[in-house]
């Protein structure tokens, strides 16, 4: 399954962060894109934001569809080759009924890939996360990889974190009831930064956002990240090899603590970092704080914890080489300030 420029691809979620790369890069690479938003309304914004870096000619085209409905779908799926399905409920606190994101990103998933199978496309893509990949309490530490699984009944989960194990889980119990397992391939980024492309920003880069504007100081959290271009390229790596059907592939690079990514931020950035917090704040003070801060509540668990996951698949089986993720923190932060998304001091 080579990549053949002048096939079509259908990326969902457009609008979004990763979409929006994902959709760049695909014209690049002279495929022919749809991709879809859940109002026409946002159109003027997706060509914008990829015209700001690749000329899309006639090859773009902008549908209406939503995961909550069957409505639309079958049209978008029509005659493509590939899907990469990246749109999923990402909600900027966690709901206190975890049903308002389980059945949205189980149910889109599932009408996206029935509507693709249906259709006839080759090969669908899924973004799933490293939320789905994860040892339970008390395991032996080691660097986690593909074989390993989130348990959704596991005390304590977020929301997010069962709605993105819940949701592949599905995906990949639907291929295997058709026995269509090699059409199904999953991406399991960490957290995901990078150039924005807008002035909306998503959730993974909020850590950096918030850093350039002085938050009172540093929680002890820390992040396996990745950048959003080698996540997009990795997509499409799996979209169009052979070996990638039926397998899941961890798009990440090192975990960082936040005062880590502070200390890059500093060093590469200069005065544009002079507000980035130096001190520490204790666990205890951050639970505190969560007790009056919803949008606090859903990291309480990750606090003190390190986790070490393993892109050694993706690398030997599509060659996929991430770039330096200090150099994506940096242009994170150029980008954020460019874009007025972070206030930061005035630089002479």
């Amino acid at each position: 399954m080579a990549e053949d420029p002048g096939q079509t691809a259908l990326v969902t979620g457009g609008s979004g962060f990763l979409g929006g790369w994902c959709v760049i890069e695909l014209l690049r690479r002279g495929y022919a894109v749809r991709t879809t938003v859940r109002s026409l309304s946002r159109e003027p914004q997706v060509r914008a934001t990829v015209g700001s870096e690749v000329d899309p000619g006639d090859r773009l085209t902008v549908l209406a569809a939503d995961l909550t409905s069957d409505e639309g779908w079958p049209e978008a799926v029509e005659g493509c080759d590939y899907v990469l399905h990246v749109a999923s409920p990402f909600p900027p606190k966690q709901p206190k009924d975890p049903d308002e994101l389980i059945v949205p990103a189980r149910e889109g998933t599932l009408r996206v890939l029935r509507a693709s199978l249906d259709a006839g496309v080759k090969r669908v893509v899924l973004t799933s996360s490293v939320a789905a990949i994860r040892l339970s309490e008390g395991a032996a530490i080691r660097p986690l990889d593909e074989r390993d699984w989130t348990d959704p009944d596991s005390p304590g989960l977020t929301p997010y974190v069962r709605s993105k194990t819940i949701a592949e889980q599905a995906a990949w119990g639907l291929v295997r009831e058709r026995d269509e397992e090699d059409r199904l391939s999953v991406v399991n980024p960490g957290a995901i930064i990078g150039p924005v492309l807008n002035d909306d920003v998503s959730y993974s880069l909020q850590s950096v956002q918030r850093l350039l504007e002085g938050m009172p100081g540093v929680p002890r959290l820390g992040f396996s990240l990745v950048d959003v271009r080698d996540v997009a390229d990795l997509e499409l790596r799996a979209m169009t090899a052979p070996e990638a059907g039926g397998e899941r592939f961890i798009a990440a690079t090192q975990f960082f603590w936040m005062a880590e990514i502070g200390g890059v931020l500093r060093e590469r950035l200069g005065e544009a970092a002079s507000k980035v917090p130096t001190r520490t704040v204790p666990n205890l003070l951050v639970r505190g704080m969560a007790l009056f801060n919803p949008s606090i509540r859903s990291v309480i668990g990750g606090l003190g914890k390190r986790t070490e996951l393993s892109s050694e698949k993706a690398r030997g089986s599509l060659g996929w080489m991430p770039r330096p993720i200090e150099d994506t923190i940096a242009e994170t932060g150029e980008s954020l300030i460019r874009h007025g998304v972070a206030a930061t001091p005035a630089v002479g």
